[in-house]
């Protein structure tokens, strides 16, 4: 099966929204976070295709005119961020991934911009290897959290950073 990367178009809105259900519903499973995104786990695209800083958006379609995924362009100056990428689930770790981070990176080079970043959630193993892989190496911010609540995952071990652990 071949993949084609192209801009996003209006009739693409439904099965985008539907990919973007499935970034919801992963966040709830890697997090037991059933209410990660709300009632309507689809509603968070609404507010993102109507984001002023959203530069670009372009979608995988196989030969079967299927869309399989999905990226963006958020642009801050001259500082881009890739949000989101998307693979549907049986296409995981088919290189659909990779093809939408190069043609996002495509652009960012195209507009000149000085950095391309993402935040990917830690527990996205899977992510961070396809980022890592396609040359996103560098770190440049790390966010920390401190759990309040009484519930949600249980705090995985793992990540040492400036000899320092901590749980992710």
């Amino acid at each position: 099966m071949s993949v084609d990367i192209r801009g996003y178009r209006p009739a693409d809105h439904p099965h985008c929204r539907d990919l973007w259900v499935e970034l919801v519903e992963e966040h709830r499973r890697l997090y037991a976070d059933g209410g990660f995104g709300g009632a309507d786990p689809g509603a968070g695209f609404e507010d993102y295709v109507t984001r002023l800083n959203l530069s670009g958006l372009w979608v995988a379609v196989t030969d079967a005119d299927l869309i399989v995924g999905m990226t963006g362009l958020l642009i801050d100056g001259r500082h881009g961020e890739v949000d989101p990428l998307v693979v549907a689930e049986p296409m995981r770790e088919s290189g659909i991934g990779t093809l939408l981070l190069e043609r996002v990176t495509e652009e960012a080079r195209r507009r000149e911009l000085q950095y391309l970043s993402m935040r990917p959630f830690t527990r996205n193993v899977a992510g961070l290897r396809t980022l890592h892989d396609a040359g996103f190496t560098n770190l440049s911010r790390v966010t920390v959290t401190r759990p309040l609540a009484e519930t949600g995952p249980e705090p995985l071990a793992g990540i040492r950073l400036h000899d320092l652990d901590f749980d992710y």
